[in-house]
This record gives C-alpha cells, sequence and structure tokens, in this order.
C-alpha cells in the first residue's frame, strides 16, 4: 500500500449497507432505542477525497446538495476527530455521493467512519479502532460498525457488535424516491418498542422483520406500494428507517432482472452483500 504522503490524492470509499432485519426491544430512559439487528455492507459506495490544507481549517468543498457544510457529518467527524487527537491540522472533504439520502443505507454514517479512518491514517494519529468507534457513536449509532469494517450483529443502541459472515448474495435495492428520517420514525407513538429478542441462531434460521416498516409505510405510501410490488419476486425488506428496500436474490442475473421490471420512476440497482469493507481492504484496520 503507498504511504500516507501519496495517499491523499485518492478517493476512499465509503459503503452502504443493509439492516438485514431490524427490532426494537425496548427503549432508555435518555430517550435512545434499544435495537437487534444484523449489518451487511454491499458494493454501492459514496466516494470521499481529502486535501491538505494549510490555515489548519476543515472544510467541506462538494457533498449533497442542500446539505449545510455545518451540519454534515464528515466535517463533525474531522472536527472530532482532530479535538481527540490534540492537533491542529486542516483538511478539506469531498464527497461524492451514491447512496441515496434518507434511504437506510447509512450513507452519512458511513461519510463519517471513512473520515475517521482515513484521517486517523493520513494524519498518522494511531488512533486504536475501539478509540475510532468511540468517537464514532457521539456522531450516530451506525458509525461504529462501519469502523470496523465488518458485518456484525447489532445490540445495544447499535454500538455493541459482534462480527459475523453472512452469505454474499446478491440483493435487489430499490428506491422510490421517499427519504425518511430516522428521528421521524423513533418519535412516532405507534412504533413497536416491545420486540422479543432473538438469538443468532433464530434469527439465521427463521430470519426476521424490521419494526420500522409499519411506520413508514403509513407515513410514506409510494413506500408501502414499491413494497408491495418487490414483494412480488419475494421477501422484501425495508432497510434500517429508510425508504429503501431490498430482495435477497439466487444469482446477479436474477437481481437483474427485477431491476429492469421496476416501475417509474423509482429506481433500482444490483448489489452484491460484502461482510468486509472495501475501505477496510485498502487502508487496513487499527487494532
Amino acid at each position: 500500500m503507498a504511504g500516507p504522503d501519496t495517499d491523499w490524492d485518492k478517493w476512499w470509499p465509503a459503503p452502504a449497507k443493509l439492516n438485514l432485519f431490524l427490532h426494537i426491544t425496548g427503549q432508555r430512559a435518555d430517550g435512545y432505542h434499544l435495537l437487534q439487528t444484523a449489518f451487511q455492507f454491499i458494493d454501492v459506495c459514496d466516494e470521499l477525497s481529502f486535501a491538505q490544507r494549510d490555515d489548519h481549517k476543515i472544510t467541506r468543498s462538494e457533498g449533497l446538495a442542500g446539505l449545510p457544510e455545518d451540519q454534515d457529518l464528515v466535517v463533525k467527524a474531522a472536527l472530532l476527530l482532530r479535538a481527540a487527537a490534540g492537533v491542529a491540522h486542516g483538511v478539506d472533504i469531498k464527497v461524492r455521493k451514491q447512496i441515496p439520502a434518507g434511504g437506510g443505507l447509512g450513507g452519512g454514517s458511513s461519510d463519517a467512519a471513512t473520515t475517521l479512518l482515513v484521517l486517523n491514517h493520513l494524519w498518522r494519529l494511531g488512533l486504536s479502532s475501539a478509540s475510532l468507534q468511540s468517537l464514532g457513536l457521539q456522531l450516530g449509532a451506525d458509525v461504529p460498525v462501519f469502523v470496523g469494517g465488518r458485518s456484525a450483529w447489532a445490540e445495544g443502541i447499535g454500538e455493541r457488535l459482534m462480527p459475523m459472515d453472512f452469505p454474499e448474495r446478491y440483493y435487489v435495492v430499490l428506491d422510490p424516491g421517499c427519504p425518511v428520517s430516522t428521528r421521524e420514525v423513533f418519535r412516532d407513538r405507534q412504533l413497536t418498542r416491545n420486540s422479543q429478542p432473538v438469538t443468532i441462531p433464530g434469527f439465521l434460521s427463521a430470519g426476521g422483520g424490521n419494526d420500522c416498516e409499519a411506520v413508514v409505510r403509513r407515513s410514506r405510501p409510494e413506500v408501502a406500494r414499491a413494497l408491495d410490488w418487490l414483494s412480488n419476486f419475494g421477501e422484501a425488506r425495508l432497510t434500517g428507517t429508510g425508504g429503501c428496500m431490498f430482495l435477497a436474490c439466487e444469482s446477479e442475473h436474477a437481481a437483474e432482472e427485477i431491476c429492469t421490471q421496476v416501475p417509474d420512476p423509482w429506481t433500482a440497482i444490483t448489489a452484491q452483500g460484502l461482510n468486509r469493507s472495501p475501505l477496510a481492504r485498502l487502508i487496513g484496520q487499527p487494532h
């Protein structure tokens, strides 16, 4: 692998994820929801680049349209990392978005994790994976799994991770174009918050659902229509708290065939499940 001095010119991947299931098992006194889920990466990625600045500022010159720079998780991640490491480095970040915002695919969290990992590498900070995951949790419950770089079983608020390998299947990932706010879903009074915990063997043998689906169906009729349409081909699932959904297929060809039939204006892609983040392969993971 090239050294940090030459790595400034690279574009770094930030992969999307699927929640293979999502159960809400309770709620803490501070309002955070307790959950069980299985995270698996897919080969759909945002791309980030990092350029050194001499004025010690942290800026984002390219990113999601309509998202103010100071609200972008990549800027917040860089500021958090710099403060934790006690350095005064400056950086300009560019983000090329491929992952739909509000789709439940983890794009913002993944971008933040890539920022933590890559700047830890480029700034030669030497922080451990555990330290970076702890920082990431301050930015969002999904960030630690992206920092860890492994598909995982998750509990707690999403921070208790057990790395796991799931079948690296091909999926249809359908976006009906209806972004959904995580905060909106978790504030809904009709959200199921008392699902019985499941065991890993139980999930592997029988699968699981998504407790957020009923809320999203009610608030986003277009998502409900898309889920019903995709369910004609098999067991379609909502991913996370967003508006995107997925269907596991027997082959890449089968997934591509379904994608060709998706009605306008919805969009769909074929994606492969990954148990290791493509960023981990490029950068290596701190221990």
